[in-house]
C-alpha cells in the first residue's frame, strides 16, 4: 500500500466526491417502501460523504471512525451539526440498534482478528428489515497481502449474507486507479442487503 496516500491527503482528493452509489441505493429502496427516514450508523465515515446524503434525507446519523480528522472535517460540513460522532475503532465501538449500517469501502480496513466479532455486532444491530450498504475487498485485491486488511472470497461474501435479502451484489475485478494516479488491482463487492 506504499502509493496509498495519507488519510489528509486521500480526504482532501475526495472531498467533493458524491456519496456512494450503495447507500444511495439503500435508501432510495427506503424511500421505495414508505420509510422515508430512520437511523444509521456510517462506519469508517471518512469526511462525511455518506453520512451528509443520509442527513440531506432526513436520517439520524451516528458516524464513526478512528480517525480523528475524518470527525474533524465531517464536523466543519454545513448541515450536518446534527449528526452524532464518534472517534473509535470498529472492534471499540458500540453502537445503538439501526434500520441502516453503511460500510462505504471501510470494513476491509478491519483487521481479520476482529472482523468477525464486528460483523456479528452489524448483523445484530439491525432492526428487522434493516439494510446494510457498503463494500467488502475480494481475495484478488492488489492489497490482498495486507495481514491487517479483511479480504474475502466471493463464496465467503455471500455467505454473510445469511438470512438477509441481497438486493445488490455486484463483484468488480479489474485493474483501476487510487486516487493518487497509481495503478491498483480492484477486487470489490458492492452490497446492499435487506435483513429478514
Amino acid at each position: 500500500m506504499s502509493d496509498e496516500p495519507s488519510w489528509s491527503e486521500f480526504y482532501d482528493r475526495v472531498a467533493d466526491r458524491p456519496p456512494h452509489e450503495t447507500v444511495v441505493g439503500a435508501l432510495d429502496r427506503f424511500e421505495r417502501e414508505g420509510r422515508r427516514t430512520g437511523f444509521a450508523v456510517d462506519l469508517g465515515c471518512g469526511d462525511g460523504r455518506d453520512a451528509a446524503e443520509l442527513a440531506r434525507r432526513g436520517w439520524r446519523v451516528l458516524a464513526i471512525d478512528a480517525e480523528e480528522e475524518a470527525i474533524e472535517r465531517l464536523r466543519a460540513r454545513p448541515g450536518l451539526e446534527a449528526v452524532e460522532t464518534l472517534v473509535a475503532r470498529f472492534e471499540e465501538a458500540t453502537w445503538p440498534r439501526a434500520d441502516l449500517v453503511n460500510a462505504g469501502f471501510s470494513l476491509a480496513f478491519c483487521a481479520p482478528e476482529h472482523f468477525g466479532e464486528v460483523w456479528r455486532r452489524i448483523v445484530e444491530s439491525l432492526r428487522p428489515a434493516g439494510r446494510f450498504s457498503g463494500q467488502l475487498f475480494g481475495d484478488r485485491d492488489g492489497w490482498a497481502g495486507d495481514a491487517e486488511m479483511t479480504f474475502v472470497t466471493r463464496s465467503e461474501a455471500e455467505s454473510l449474507f445469511a438470512g438477509f435479502e441481497l438486493e445488490r451484489f455486484d463483484e468488480v475485478d479489474e485493474d483501476g486507479h487510487l486516487v493518487t494516479g497509481a495503478p491498483k488491482h480492484w477486487h470489490v463487492f458492492h452490497v446492499v442487503a435487506k435483513r429478514a
